[in-house]
């Protein structure tokens, strides 16, 4: 997929979040933290460009699809940036967010909305908040640490026919996701978790689901190339299928500030 956006949700398979508890150290295994490193681990290039289309469905309803520019920059081991830009439809072309991920496991993030015309920092503390009415939340699109969570191989299940290791992840600290858990379907090969399920209010319950329809190798890397998020009680989804991914494109670290977030003309030359 777009790899700077999938690079967020891949973060995502090995993370977990809670609640007011701590979890139990016993929690966490050797195997899994391995796991968890070795996916994080994945080699996905120096820096990307991806052309994706964002497709929000409805039960009932025809899609309504955008279209949008992501850019990833690693600029040093743990910190990343990203970048994404709405390009179509006219109600929501030229709408960005910058998100940058820090070594620590902090986050800063910012949203440009053209309507008001003016940069809008995203608290620190908004998790939960949908991105753009999607089913992504804006912590989905940040980068987590394998660090901030505890993580424990629950066994083995086949996924569209490809045996892969189940992944279990809860959060080290309490309270700084909007997850209580989420559990991780990794196709060892590839290293890509081909399914992650949510879990936000009942242990036992996910809200949210993950699923890849697609990947292939491009440059060398493994790539998502079509995945679908899903609410699990009302069956809403947002559909991510990738139309051109540029590995290596040498991107500057200037490319990735709140200036260039507002006007979006500083970074059309880069687009593929």
């Amino acid at each position: 997929m777009h790899n700077a956006w999938m690079r967020r949700l891949l973060c995502t398979v090995f993370c977990a979040a809670l609640t007011a508890l701590s979890a139990p150290a016993a929690r966490a295994d050797p195997a899994g933290e391995a796991l968890a490193q070795k996916v994080y681990d994945r080699p996905n290039g120096n820096d990307a460009v991806s052309v994706l289309t964002m497709s929000l469905i409805q039960p009932g309803r025809a899609p309504r699809n955008r279209r949008m520019v992501v850019y990833r920059l690693d600029k040093a081991p743990g910190e990343v940036a990203t970048l994404i830009r709405f390009t179509e439809p006219e109600d929501i072309a030229g709408t960005g967010l910058l998100t940058l991920d820090h070594k620590s496991g902090d986050s800063d993030q910012w949203i440009y909305l053209p309507a008001m015309e003016r940069v809008r920092r995203i608290a620190s503390n908004r998790k939960g908040g949908r991105f753009v009415n999607s089913e992504y939340y804006y912590e989905d699109l940040r980068e987590r640490k394998v660090h901030q969570d505890h993580h424990r191989i629950l066994g083995k299940e086949t996924v569209n026919g490809i045996p892969c290791e189940v992944l279990e992840s809860i959060p080290v600290e309490a309270g700084n996701s909007a997850y209580l858990k989420r559990v991780s379907f990794i196709d060892p090969n590839t290293l890509l978790p081909l399914r992650v399920d949510f879990y936000e209010k009942n242990e036992q319950q996910p809200s949210k689901r993950l699923t890849v329809s697609a990947f292939r190798k491009i440059s060398g890397f493994w790539t998502v190339t079509d995945s679908t998020m899903t609410d699990l009680a009302n069956g809403n989804a947002t559909r991510l299928t990738a139309e051109k991914i540029q590995y290596n494109r040498r991107l500057p670290a200037r490319l990735f500030t709140t200036e260039v977030l507002e006007d979006e003309s500083l970074e059309e030359d880069y687009r593929p």
